[in-house]
């Protein structure tokens, strides 16, 4: 079983790319595929790389300005493009990227499709909470949605947060102004009947935002417009929390006194802010395993991201989704007509 990793993708690519990738062979036993440019990627991995890592030249690289669709239709020997070729013909698993959103998007929905009865593949983004972590899906990966596709989004992160988090029959709710079945705009209240009628997820109803890091539910369902809002806000207040808190422990010297004092809790708090824990993304609805990663992301973030993608495979996520969509077909036609 081989993970295909787009070696060029990321803010610090091909470097933190690489040495992830490194320390995910070395302590997962995982036989990675980078792909990109070779001389670059074979300077990085060094006199003795591990065994469980070979290399696919792919001379061409998508930026991060570029125009996604374009770019990967012009672009065909990118890295992010041959990585998706590799798990389409079976040479991989499945990908992992740190590269433009839009580019691993759509080299994944060109080149692997979607997964039958799924009309919008949705990212999953992983956010910490007491006493464990939520699941917001669609956190950006479509902007304009239908009520049926809100459905769509919460089976497929119902079965994520199950499988892949282990989180057993998840409380599945739909992201909204207010608990009441009769309050949001035109998108949630024609989602809410279809999502209290699906039979096979937990819907516990709507949820406001500050229930996303309560626990009041496992997954928090909403259109990637919103989604992605909620992402970017929760990663701005948690960078300044840590940068708010910094400062005021410098402040007296019994502060720095306390603070030494609680090292140890203060760096597991660090570390469960921290997206590189959770490594990607998945792109949930493509007919594949694809993991999207932060542009930003850091060796660890890649050796996790590769980890996750391992365990999606092993636990035999597209399938799943494919037969819970089906189950699905009668109610999705309710929101369509």
């Amino acid at each position: 079983m081989k993970i295909a990793v787009d070696a060029m993708g990321g803010d610090h690519a091909p470097g933190e790319i690489v040495r992830g990738a490194v320390e995910a062979a070395r302590e997962y036993r995982q036989k990675i595929i980078l792909v990109g440019d070779q001389e670059k990627i074979m300077l990085g991995l060094g006199q003795s790389p591990p065994e469980q890592i070979e290399v696919f030249h792919a001379p061409e690289v998508i930026a991060m300005g570029e125009h996604p669709a374009v770019a990967v239709r012009k672009k065909k020997q990118s890295s992010i493009v041959q990585a998706v070729r590799l798990v389409r013909e079976g040479e991989a698993v499945a990908v992992v990227s740190a590269g433009s959103t839009g580019a691993a998007m759509a080299a994944s929905l060109l080149g692997l499709g979607r997964i039958q009865g799924i009309d919008r593949p949705a990212i999953a983004s992983i956010l910490p909470r007491n006493g464990g972590a939520t699941l917001l899906i669609d956190a950006g990966a479509n902007v304009d949605c239908k009520p049926q596709h809100l459905l769509q989004f919460a089976i497929m992160g119902s079965l994520y947060a199950e499988k892949i988090l282990g989180i057993p029959s998840p409380r599945v709710g739909l992201l909204n102004v207010g608990e009441e079945e009769t309050k949001g705009n035109e998108l949630t209240l024609a989602a809410f009947p279809l999502l209290r009628q699906a039979k096979n997820i937990n819907f516990t109803g709507n949820v406001e935002g500050r229930d996303i890091f309560a626990g009041t539910v496992d997954v928090v369902v909403c259109d990637g417009f919103v989604g992605n809002i909620v992402l970017k806000a929760g990663e701005g207040l948690a960078i300044a929390l840590l940068k708010m808190f910094k400062e005021e422990v410098t402040r007296s010297w019994l502060a720095k006194m306390g603070t030494a004092l609680a090292t140890s809790a203060f760096r597991c708090f660090e570390k469960r802010i921290d997206y590189a824990e959770y490594g990607g993304a998945p792109l949930l609805g493509v007919n594949g395993v694809s993991i999207i990663c932060h542009g930003s992301s850091t060796a660890r973030a890649i050796k996790n991201a590769i980890k996750r993608a391992r365990e999606a495979v092993e636990a035999g996520l597209v399938d799943a989704i494919k037969s819970n969509v089906e189950n699905t077909a009668e109610v999705q036609k309710v929101g369509i007509n």
